[in-house]
C-alpha cells in the first residue's frame, strides 16, 4: 500500500532545496561555524538531510536517524539558532518551488525546528523548555 506524499515535491526537488539551503549555511556567520564544528563531509550530511525529508515528506522510509539527540549532543546549537536557520530555509524554499508548496515544506519545517529548539539551551544557558507550570 502506498501512501500519498505528505506534501508532492520530488525527490529532485528535496535534493536541490537541501544543496542550496547549505551552501547558504556554509557562508552565513552564525550558523557557518556552529556546522563547521560538526560536519565535515557535506555530500554525506546532504544525503542524510535529503533521507530526513524524504521520509517527512514523501513517507519513504530511509532516514535512520535521531535529530533530537544530534542537535542537543552536538554542545553548540542553541535554541536561537531555529529561527535563523527557519529563515534561510524559508527563503530557499521560496526561490525553489511554487508557492503552495514552499508554504506546506515551511509549516512543516516550523513545527519540525520548534520541536528541536525545546530542551535546548539558550544564549545565556538556561533551558528553552516553555514552562507550563
Amino acid at each position: 500500500m502506498n501512501i500519498p506524499p505528505r506534501i508532492d515535491v520530488t525527490e529532485h526537488q528535496i535534493d536541490r532545496v537541501v544543496s542550496q539551503f547549505y551552501a547558504r549555511v556554509r557562508t552565513h556567520p552564525a550558523l557557518g561555524p556552529v556546522f563547521a564544528a560538526h560536519v565535515t563531509e557535506w555530500t554525506p550530511h546532504e544525503e542524510k538531510i535529503g533521507r530526513f525529508w524524504r521520509n517527512a515528506l514523501l513517507y519513504q522510509r530511509c532516514y535512520d536517524g535521531n535529530p533530537m539527540q544530534v542537535h542537543m549532543a552536538a554542545g553548540n546549537v542553541k535554541a536561537q539558532h531555529f529561527p535563523v536557520w527557519l529563515s534561510l530555509f524559508d527563503a530557499v524554499l521560496e526561490q525553489e518551488l511554487p508557492a503552495p508548496l514552499a508554504q506546506a515544506w515551511s509549516t512543516l519545517a516550523h513545527r519540525i525546528g520548534r520541536g528541536l529548539s525545546y530542551g535546548l539551551p539558550s544564549a545565556d544557558g538556561s533551558n528553552s523548555v516553555p514552562n507550563l507550570g
